[in-house]
């Protein structure tokens, strides 16, 4: 069960990172902190199940605490083959312990370093709020690796915090943002510490950085299937 976020209540005094602390309290602060969670996980699980193929092979990156794998295990008419991978021991640990409490200890979850974590034979791969976190010159070859590992007709979904090149816009679209965790309860000190804390951890790409750095890693297809002020959603298809 997931506390209540209160991580940056008090100035944590380091960078942020996925830790027993964050772990504990991640999925609520996932549902306080990015707009449309639930509804963005809700349109990757239909569009994945929507393939209607049998023993679909999945895999998730940055998997967290594996609330997308458990929303397929739980709403799939048919078996699927579901993995999730995470650099964070907490992170593993909690969703391993969510996992066999749900009664969904077929799905696989494996602590691993995404860069090199090997991929093959996927028919989805998903990254959710994850590639921002990986070092921008580390993006590409992780991103060429799953184009590589997907199976003909595979697909990518991936969610992403974005920035805007037009300063005003940038600038317009973070105090929306800010208000929206305001309202999500998140004091004003909340929202400097964690920003603070992320400072050069979370490295945000454009709209089109992240279209182009699927597109050079061998995607033809690229979509945005979901935009709210400075987050999206894309979808990425191998033909």
């Amino acid at each position: 069960m997931s506390q209540k976020d209160r991580v940056f209540q008090e100035a944590p005094g380091k960078k942020f990172e996925f830790d027993e602390t964050v772990a504990a309290v991640f999925d609520d602060m996932l549902n306080r902190s990015v707009p449309y969670y639930e509804e963005v996980m809700e349109l990757i699980v239909r569009l994945i199940l929507s393939r209607e193929k049998e023993g679909l092979r999945i895999l998730d990156l940055g998997t967290s605490t594996a609330r997308l794998l458990l929303a397929l295990h739980n709403t799939a008419a048919s078996p699927l083959t579901l993995r999730g991978v995470d650099n964070s021991p907490a992170m593993i640990d909690r969703a391993r312990k969510k996992c066999a409490a749900f009664g969904a200890e077929s799905i696989e979850l494996i602590e691993g370093d995404l860069r090199t974590f090997p991929i093959e034979g996927e028919d989805v791969v998903v990254a959710n709020y994850t590639l921002q976190f990986i070092r921008p010159m580390d993006r590409p070859a992780l991103v060429r690796r799953i184009y590589e590992g997907l199976n003909e007709g595979g697909e990518f979904y991936f969610s992403e915090k974005v920035v805007f090149e037009d300063r005003y816009l940038d600038k317009a679209m973070i105090d929306i943002y800010y208000d929206y965790k305001r309202r999500q309860g998140y004091s004003d000190y909340e929202i400097s510490a964690k920003r603070e804390a992320l400072e050069n951890v979370l490295i945000p790409f454009t709209i089109e950085e992240n279209i182009r750095l699927c597109r050079e890693a061998g995607f033809t297809h690229v979509d945005t299937i979901f935009q709210w002020a400075n987050f999206a959603t894309f979808r990425a298809k191998k033909l």
